[in-house]
């Protein structure tokens, strides 16, 4: 089968590491028997927050986004950027999916008479899923949804929540990442869901652990990834474990917020802050740490959880959110606590420190069995096979 993947957060020159998960999905489900190409809705303007931080950083940014090349070649997959303006982000992202719809529907059509795709998988409804609605294209349509769209696109604003809705409304199938996140999905009018929970690769031995007991954090510095908490957390063990140390992999608005904290704590010397790094090269560096922590909320599944853990990882998250929640049901590895509970999350991080490379090896289990990219790529196929049967 053919397969057109839509997506707006997907690896670019200028920001190789966002949406990689949409990416590794589609090389997943490419190794399990579809053929698959890629069209990024790409929008090429500086975010308020570069314009904001000042000329510099609106320059680079400006300049980053409009040096995208329009073809690439990613891991043998063919992906091209549409261009489409749109208002800034706040206050006027629901309606994204009109704006990009004019590019998309050209971009759609040129590329079905080099590709004739059977259907199309679109990564979030909006504006991916809303897109290729108002595109008008006669294809079946597969609807991702990876949390946004159910925490902050619908709720955020009337609009937001009528573009959701039709979204989701005009998918054949919708594709959840977690049992919480479907539940969502069905009360904003998806006729029909799967779950299908991205993935991890899986090395084969562990890294070569750093010299003192590190607890790490990977994943975009903004405020619900809650990496004060981990901070604090660490902060209180200081008289306990006075070797500890945190490293922070990863960029954001709260990154320079967290290096006030860490000052005003007295932590500056046992934090390492190794800013954003390519996917792989982070990968290597989480997996060297003794703890993987990130108590974070509206946390719809969390690749970053399971990627730590197929490297022998024990995982701390945030409880009752769908993605930690879910992790820890298959199995063991992965601790919750409750968001904002810093005594708790100390205490986590001294037991999952005492236990060492049990906990490691049961997380690595957990991945093996419920959350490898092979398994990913396979139901992702599966549910290609679906649509494509139902009337």
């Amino acid at each position: 089968m053919r397969v057109a993947v839509i997506a707006e957060f997907y690896p670019r020159a200028a920001d190789p590491v966002l949406g990689v998960w949409a990416h590794r999905q589609a090389i997943a489900a490419r190794d399990a028997g579809a053929d698959v190409r890629v069209l990024v809705l790409h929008r090429p303007l500086p975010p308020l927050s570069a314009l904001r931080a000042g000329p510099r950083a609106a320059a680079r940014a400006a300049a980053g986004a409009l040096a995208q090349p329009l073809h690439a070649q990613l891991d043998g997959i063919g992906v091209s950027y549409v261009p489409f303006l749109a208002p800034p982000r706040p206050g006027s992202y629901g309606s994204w999916g009109r704006w990009a719809a004019p590019s998309l529907a050209v971009a759609l059509r040129a590329l079905r008479r080099e590709f004739p795709y059977d259907l199309i998988h679109a990564h979030n409804a909006v504006p991916a899923g809303e897109a290729v609605r108002r595109s008008n294209v006669g294809r079946p349509l597969v609807v991702s949804v990876h949390g946004g769209d159910v925490f902050h696109t619908a709720p955020g604003s009337a609009a937001g929540a009528e573009a959701v809705r039709a979204a989701l409304g005009r998918a054949r199938l919708v594709l959840a990442n977690s049992a919480g996140i479907e539940r969502r999905c069905r009360v904003l009018g998806a006729p029909a869901t799967r779950v299908v929970r991205l993935g991890s690769d899986l090395p084969a031995a562990r890294a070569e652990p750093y010299g003192d007991p590190t607890v790490v954090t990977t994943g975009h510095v903004i405020a619900r990834k809650r990496h004060a908490d981990v901070l604090r957390a660490i902060s209180l063990l200081g008289e306990r474990r006075p070797n500890l140390r945190y490293l922070v992999i990863g960029d954001g608005p709260q990154l320079e917020p967290l290096r006030r904290l860490a000052s005003e704590l007295d932590m500056s010397e046992r934090v390492d802050f190794a800013g954003q790094l390519a996917h792989e090269q982070a990968l290597r560096r989480t997996r060297r740490a003794s703890v993987f922590a990130m108590p974070s909320t509206d946390e719809a599944f969390g690749v970053a959880y399971v990627e730590a853990m197929a490297g022998w990882l024990p995982a701390i998250g945030a409880r009752g959110e769908p993605g930690p929640e879910e992790i820890r049901g298959a199995g063991g590895g992965l601790e919750v606590v409750q968001a904002g509970d810093v005594a708790g999350l100390a205490a986590t991080i001294d037991a999952l420190l005492r236990d060492g490379p049990t906990a490691g090896d049961e997380a690595r289990k957990t991945v093996e069995r419920a959350f490898s990219w092979q398994e990913c790529g396979e139901a992702t196929v599966a549910a290609y096979e679906q649509t494509l049967s139902a009337r």
